[in-house]
């Protein structure tokens, strides 16, 4: 099926090339000019993806992609003028996808959208995507059980709500267990394929996966820090 897009932006001329380019790989387009509008589309047209400008008139960007969030798991590519870390951690830590900054490049924002819908396909299909070792047998650790063919996670007899993302995450650090991975190897391997973004996605990710499943997410017992080199999953005690 084709995938939709909804390019949010009050720059007529950026949302003219974004059309352009996303037309022309083949996806449907829908664009708004600021907030309101957007969230609008959004709820009316269901799309596979947003491209969000954050400073809009009215409803800002940071506003819709809250609302979004809130309501499930649209992927979002923020844009926008003011590249600062801050607010790429404000906005990775909202739980948006990836973050551009303007200027850019239409073309590297049509591959980071083929990216990110190919993870959210791979994602809907969790045989697809991992590696042959990477059996989908439930994975039970002292407190922690993770159930891969549907991608159900319990910790301390719990049920946790993931994302895509932060299942993708513990999976692959429970399938090897033990095993150090630096921010740059978990990258490529959560959102496949050879991306290159800022490894403070890594970081967000992991920050967020802890609060899910850790007791004490600043002591955690299961994501733990290797200083200098990436993460591990410590499973010395399965059960």
């Amino acid at each position: 099926m084709t995938a939709c897009i909804l390019v949010a932006d009050d720059e007529q001329n950026i949302t003219d090339v974004c059309r352009r380019y996303l037309e022309r790989e083949g996806y449907v387009v829908w664009v708004a000019h600021d907030g309101e509008e957007a969230l609008r589309l959004w709820m009316e047209q269901s799309p596979d993806l947003l491209v969000l400008d954050l400073m809009m008139p009215g409803i800002d960007g940071w506003e819709v992609c809250e609302k979004v969030r809130e309501a499930g798991e649209t992927p979002v590519i923020l844009l926008t003028a003011r590249g600062e870390e801050p607010d790429r951690l404000l906005g990775l830590s909202m739980g948006a996808d990836d973050y551009m900054t303007k200027p850019f490049s239409p073309r590297e924002l049509v591959l980071r959208v083929k990216n990110i819908l190919r993870r959210v396909s791979l994602a809907q299909s969790p045989h697809k995507g991992l590696a042959s070792e990477e059996a989908q047998e439930a994975l039970h650790f002292d407190g922690l059980s993770i159930f891969p063919s549907q991608r159900r996670v319990k910790a301390a007899g719990s049920e946790v709500d993931l994302t895509a993302k932060e299942f993708d995450l513990l999976f692959l650090l429970a399938c090897h267990s033990g095993q150090v991975f630096s921010r740059s190897q978990l990258l490529k391997r959560i959102w496949h394929t050879d991306y290159n973004g800022d490894t403070t996605t890594v970081t967000v990710l992991v920050r967020r996966l802890r609060e899910k499943i850790e007791l004490d997410p600043s002591q955690p017992r299961w994501i733990k820090t290797v200083w200098g080199i990436g993460y591990k999953l410590d499973g010395k005690e399965p059960s």
